[in-house]
């Protein structure tokens, strides 16, 4: 039997509303990228070799920054970034030996020579790898897994629909700001950006951090026409979101001499250290006035792990109500797992839903019902998914 609740979500006209992404290049957005990248990496593998995933927990990594002298036309980095990849993973099966070391290190570097242009990974980077096996008990825990994965934790994961305005503007910014050609297309931008979004009432204030790449700006001036050109592509973005009145601030700490110039496009080379977790959540966002959890889903293993399950789920499971069930405006979905238990009877399932006035929540409570069912169903589905790369967890 299902624990499932369903009540009432009071749908209220917030006048603040405060929303925020860190963008590609940001220090913990890569550590999220080298966790995920190397549960995938595993998985692919253990699935190769042995016909199954195997178990892992790779979601603990940190970058600490290097050194840098960056300057108009061209600087240098003077001491390497050092990112550190560790968690629990198996390494051995029967006689056969997985080479975690080398998967971490090779999927890193692959990754970061994929999205970070200006970055040299061969001179700029040293990545170390520190996974061991996990403990006994979890592992038992896994190998349990006949037909219905057990939860390896007591956790929670929460999710919300429909996105608002402004979230869809901030996720809109940095990802048309990464998304771009950035050979042709100012290649002077940084993947290292943060978008903070404050609305009051109608109003919007977007603070946008760029990394401007030194060797693409030869003197203060083509800086200055830099920040220019991204100041009117985030204004001409929020009028197309309808925010008609919106006050865009670029690099907003510079001063005389004091300027957010990089030579590799991020601040990891001097500036800013990194972490697992510290940074978006599932939705690409952090909003501080929605249902949120804490857990880092980067890297976790996508058989049984609840804090990278539950949290795509309850977003997929919020989102599809408001899709698929006519009257409901909004919901909210929270879902807790005990560790043992099959993943996919949460043992709280908790739907708020705001609908129609002429509707009461007992009037849509079967469809919405169904619709978490049918979600909890298809769970196994999603493993194939995370492992292909297609669903962002960051």
């Amino acid at each position: 039997m299902l624990a499932l609740t369903i009540s009432d979500l009071i749908a209220t006209d917030d006048p603040v509303e405060v929303v925020e992404r860190k963008g590609l290049g940001h220090p913990d957005t890569i550590c999220d990228a080298l966790a995920e990248t190397l549960s995938r990496n595993l998985c692919r593998i253990y699935q190769q070799r042995f016909g199954r995933i195997l178990h892992h927990n790779v979601d603990k990594a940190l970058l600490c920054a290097g050194r840098s002298t960056p300057a108009f036309g061209g600087g240098s980095v003077d001491a390497p970034i050092n990112i550190y990849l560790a968690g629990r993973a198996t390494s051995r099966l029967g006689d056969e030996v997985i080479p975690i070391e080398d998967i971490a290190i090779e999927g890193s570097r692959s990754w970061l020579q994929a999205n970070l242009h200006a970055l040299d990974v061969d001179r700029h980077v040293r990545i170390h790898a520190l996974v061991q096996p996990g403990s006994q008990d979890l592992r038992d825990l896994f190998s349990r897994n006949d037909r219905t994965p057990l939860a390896n934790d007591t956790s929670f994961g929460t999710g919300y629909a429909p996105a608002s305005a402004l979230e869809r503007l901030v996720l809109a910014v940095e990802h048309q700001i990464n998304g771009r050609d950035r050979s042709d297309d100012h290649p002077a931008w940084g993947e290292d950006v943060k978008v903070m979004g404050v609305r009051h009432h109608r109003s919007v204030r977007l603070t946008v951090a760029c990394a401007m790449i030194d060797r693409h700006v030869a003197h203060i001036g083509d800086y200055v026409g830099e920040k220019s050109a991204l100041g009117d592509a985030v204004r001409e973005l929020a009028q197309r979101h309808g925010f008609h009145e919106c006050d865009v601030g670029i690099n907003t700490a510079d001063a005389a001499g004091m300027l957010f110039l990089t030579v590799t496009g991020t601040s990891a080379e001097a500036g800013d250290d990194g972490q697992v977790g510290r940074g978006n959540r599932v939705n690409g966002l952090i909003t501080p006035f929605r249902p949120m959890s804490l857990e880092a889903a980067a890297g976790k293993n996508p058989v049984t792990h609840i804090g990278k399950i539950y949290n795509v789920v309850a977003q997929r499971i919020a989102e599809a109500i408001v899709r698929r069930v006519p009257g409901v405006d909004a919901a909210n979905c929270l879902m807790v797992s005990r560790i043992g238990d099959p993943v996919n009877r949460p043992s709280v399932l908790h739907l708020k839903v705001a609908t129609h006035k002429e509707l009461a929540v007992s009037d849509v409570r079967q469809q919405v019902a169904s619709v978490a069912e049918d979600h909890l169903n298809r769970l196994p589905g999603l493993i194939d998914e995370f492992v292909d790369g297609t669903i962002a967890v960051f």
